[in-house]
């Protein structure tokens, strides 16, 4: 009744395909984009989480030495979870970070499991300032185990998803510190931590900052995101 009268007298529209929302308390995003997400194909590599596609069922980064123990996310960068990111991040939808937290939930089931604490990717303050939030502290807050804000980007780097593959390296390169300073113990020393963000390009932020958790002291690191590029998958990256 309450749906049928905000949907009658506001006419709210969907935050990705701008259709009329039937049921506008459930969030700004109607249930036909939900159900339009492509998860990431079965089987996953058991390391980086990508589909394995390839002749020999081998992911090609299962050689890569990583800081990054094993990594999840509900599927690829693009169409309506793309849509569905951009809306919280670029309009401010910071209700959307529930639903995509309830998705990470299911697909990182077994890393949550692991983890003692989740540390979500900071964002440089200036951005947060402007932004008003970090989307992925949003989503970490529904994923169920405590958080634990470790980390600090120091340095502002450019969006990752603006450069080309082998830029995207050298332009998170020493950018986050522990939170605080190295002589201060930022709760993770052998603990398992779960690195959170809302998407995966190479894989060079998280790596960033996944360095800096296991030098100090993090016993594993895992990795949970809403979404996955996939076009650079025979990058050997996560």
């Amino acid at each position: 009744m309450i749906n049928a009268l905000i949907a009658a007298l506001l006419a709210p529209e969907c935050a990705v395909c701008n259709a009329l929302l039937d049921e506008p308390l459930s969030g700004c995003v109607c249930r036909n984009c939900w159900a339009s997400i492509r998860p990431t194909t079965q089987p996953v590599c058991d390391r980086c989480g990508e589909a394995l596609g390839h002749p020999d069922g081998v992911c090609p980064g299962r050689w890569h030495a990583s800081a990054v123990a094993r990594a999840r996310a509900i599927g690829e960068y693009d169409g309506t979870l793309k849509e569905i990111i951009h809306a919280l991040k670029y309009s401010g939808r910071r209700s959307l970070a529930r639903p995509l937290g309830e998705r990470m939930r299911r697909v990182g089931s077994e890393l949550l499991e692991a983890a003692d604490c989740v540390v979500p990717v900071p964002l440089h303050w200036r951005r947060e300032h402007h932004r008003g939030f970090n989307q992925a502290r949003e989503i970490a807050r529904h994923l169920g185990p405590p958080i634990a804000d470790a980390l600090i980007r120091h340095r502002a780097t450019r969006a990752q998803v603006e450069l080309a593959a082998d830029r995207r390296r050298a332009n998170v390169a020493g950018a986050f510190a522990l939170r605080g300073g190295w002589f201060r113990d930022p709760g993770i020393r052998g603990r398992s931590v779960l690195l959170v963000d809302d998407v995966s390009t190479t894989g060079a932020t998280l790596e960033s900052c996944a360095g800096v958790l296991k030098e100090s002291g993090a016993s594993d690191v895992y990795a949970l995101t809403a979404a996955k590029v996939v076009a650079l998958r025979h990058s050997h990256r996560f």
